[in-house]
């Protein structure tokens, strides 16, 4: 479980940081991805507080 989730999370990280780099070069406004890019930050900490919490029940 904590490798798929891992898999999750590189996947979550990937698609911010593509969306980051649209906003910098500017193919894309930062008022259209903003709140898609908070909800994106928010599932990668909810991801990422699942992967710890396994990992210490494991």
């Amino acid at each position: 479980m904590i490798h798929k989730l891992s898999l999750v999370e590189e996947e979550a990280d990937e698609s911010l940081l593509w969306m980051e780099l649209l906003v910098e070069s500017e193919l894309i406004g930062t008022s259209r991805l903003s709140a898609l890019m908070a909800e994106g930050n928010e599932i990668l900490a909810m991801i990422v507080s699942s992967i710890k919490t396994l990992r210490v029940r494991k």
